[in-house]
């Protein structure tokens, strides 16, 4: 596969099981694939009420290392911020060649 989408998809994942998905994309895109990855930005990881059951912020320098950590070359993250909102992020990440 060269590129997946993980748009919010991860949000319900916390510090000790964020790892299992990002090591399946890592399985699932060929070297060089892409991951875009959209999700609730914090200062510190931080657990909220969302419609269902709780999700998850992230900083982005604690998601870029998770991502590092499963296989992935971080090219390039986005945050944006709107008043009375909660704040977003993206990163852009490649798989390494070293897995």
């Amino acid at each position: 596969m060269s590129g997946i989408l993980s748009w919010y998809s991860l949000i319900h994942y916390g510090p000790s099981t964020i790892r299992i998905p990002l090591l399946e994309f890592a399985c699932a895109l060929r070297p060089g694939g892409a991951l875009l990855l959209g999700f609730f930005e914090c200062a510190v990881i931080e657990k909220f009420a969302h419609a269902v059951v709780p999700a998850y912020g992230w900083p982005v320098s604690d998601l870029t290392d998770e991502l590092t950590s499963a296989g992935f070359d971080v090219i390039e993250t986005h945050a944006r911020t709107a008043i009375g909102q909660r704040p977003h992020a993206a990163i852009i990440a490649q798989r390494n060649s070293i897995r």
